[in-house]
């Protein structure tokens, strides 16, 4: 399934978030990401929508198990990126948006080629 840029921008929030707590929600989202609430909830209704994410009893967002599949994919490409960005001398902050904007477009035969170059000379 093809999700535009913005629709995995969230999934990778909501996968981050989750990483440090349990209790994910909306409020979260957009402050992380910084959108207003209801640009939020429509974004958030589409991936409800497509089996992305689900809401528990207690309002919490959940990735579904084909939402954490995407959410991990594009969250891997954005750390390869930016690992990469840097060890050419980009610094941090640069490299972090960079890789940002490219992990929604590259390709993944490109993608793979990075992972395996950075795995062969790639500092550890």
């Amino acid at each position: 399934m093809a999700l535009q840029e913005s629709g995995e921008m969230y999934l990778e929030t909501i996968y981050v978030l989750s990483q440090s707590s349990s209790a994910v929600r909306a409020i979260d989202i957009g402050e992380e990401l910084g959108y207003t609430k209801p640009s939020v909830s429509r974004a958030l209704g589409v991936l409800r929508d497509e089996g992305l994410i689900k809401k528990d009893s207690d309002g919490y967002i959940k990735l579904t198990e084909a939402g954490e599949i995407m959410a991990k994919r594009t969250y891997e490409r954005h750390t390869v990126l930016t690992k990469i960005l840097m060890e050419l001398g980009i610094d941090e902050e640069t490299a972090t948006e960079d890789a940002c904007r490219i992990e929604h477009y590259i390709s993944d035969k490109t993608f793979e080629a990075i992972k395996a170059h950075l795995k062969k000379y790639g500092s550890n």
